[in-house]
C-alpha cells in the first residue's frame, strides 16, 4: 500500500497485499498537540486529556484520512457495528458497557463496512488492533482485541464475531467463490511485557479446543512462577485467525519493535504509564 503525504511519517502504514482501494493506517504519538502525559496525538476523550486538544488531534487524523472515523465506546466485548455510509448513522451495537470514547459513541469493539467513505477505527493503548479486508476489496473491518475480547466466551470472541459478519455479507453478495480475508495486526503490549495470571491462560484453554490447538495456545504463555505468565497476545490472535481460515496475517509478529510498553517515545501504553493517551488503527474503502 502506498503512503500518502498527509500521513505523519512516523505513523504505521500496513505492509500487506491489500487490494486497490483499501486504505489503512495506525497512528503513533506523533502529530498532535496534547501535553504530557498525553503527548502528542492522543485520540481518546475518556483518559483525562483536555477535550480541545483531543478534538484538534482527531481533526488532524480526519484531515489525513479524508474523513472522520466513527469512534466507538469500547468495552472489551464482541459486538460490532456496520458503518453504512458517511452521511448515515451506523447500525446499533448489540451490547452496552462503560465509557471508552465520547458519551454519544456507539458501544462496540469492532466496525465493518462495504461502503466507500466511512472509516472503521479502534483505539488502543496496549490492546491489539486488528484490521481486516477481503481479497476482492469490497469489505473492511477494524477490531479491538484485548485479551478479554479475544478470548470471548466458549471460543467466540471479537475476531470470530468479525468473521461472522464477513461471512454473512459474502454469502449474500457472492454468486461464485467467496473472497478470502487477510489481516494486519498493529502494535500492542508484547510478549516481553504482558504479565498475566493463570486465569488468563485458563480462559484461552477453555471451550471447544482440540489437542494440537491447546498445545499452540500453551506455547503462547511462558511461566514466570507463582501463577504468573508472559502472554503473547499477537500470537494468540494469529491462532484465532488461523482457526477461522485466515492464515495470511501481517504486521505485529511479537518482536520488540511492536511492543507498546517497550517503545515509550512512539506508543501510548496504559500498562506502562497508567495515565496514557490512545492510538488509533483505521481502515476504509476509497
Amino acid at each position: 500500500m502506498a503512503d500518502t503525504p498527509l500521513f505523519d511519517p512516523d505513523w504505521l502504514v500496513p505492509d500487506w497485499p491489500a487490494p486497490v482501494g483499501v486504505r489503512a493506517v495506525c497512528t503513533t504519538r506523533a502529530g498532535g498537540t496534547s501535553l504530557p502525559p498525553y503527548d502528542r496525538l492522543n485520540l481518546g476523550l475518556h483518559v483525562g486529556d483536555v477535550a480541545q486538544a483531543v478534538s484538534h488531534n482527531r481533526g488532524v487524523l480526519a484531515q489525513a484520512l479524508g474523513a472522520a472515523p466513527v469512534w466507538m465506546n469500547q468495552v472489551h466485548g464482541t459486538a460490532l457495528v456496520q458503518l453504512q455510509g458517511p452521511a448515515q448513522a451506523p447500525a446499533p451495537a448489540a451490547n452496552a458497557g462503560d465509557s471508552s470514547a465520547a458519551p454519544t459513541a456507539l458501544t462496540a469493539d469492532g466496525a465493518w463496512t462495504v461502503e466507500r467513505g466511512p472509516v472503521c477505527a479502534v483505539m488502543v493503548a496496549d490492546c491489539l488492533p486488528v484490521l481486516l479486508c477481503s481479497t476482492d476489496g469490497g469489505w473492511v473491518a477494524a477490531a479491538h482485541a484485548g485479551w478479554r475480547g479475544l478470548v470471548g466466551e466458549d471460543g467466540f470472541g471479537v475476531l470470530e464475531a468479525t468473521y461472522k459478519a464477513f461471512k454473512a455479507v459474502a454469502l449474500m453478495e457472492c454468486a461464485g467463490a467467496a473472497p478470502e480475508l487477510i489481516a494486519w495486526l498493529g502494535p500492542c503490549i508484547g510478549p516481553q511485557a504482558f504479565e498475566v495470571g493463570a486465569e488468563v491462560r485458563s480462559a484461552f484453554l477453555q471451550g471447544p479446543i482440540d489437542v494440537s490447538h491447546a498445545r499452540a495456545v500453551s506455547a503462547c504463555f511462558v511461566a514466570l512462577g507463582q501463577g504468573k505468565y508472559l502472554a503473547d497476545l499477537p500470537g494468540l490472535a494469529r491462532l484465532r485467525l488461523a482457526a477461522l481460515g485466515i492464515p495470511r496475517v501481517y504486521g505485529n509478529d511479537g518482536s520488540p519493535g511492536w511492543c507498546t510498553v517497550g517503545n515509550p517515545l512512539r506508543f501510548f501504553s496504559h500498562r506502562r504509564d497508567r495515565v496514557s493517551g490512545r492510538l488509533a488503527a483505521a481502515i476504509w474503502l476509497e
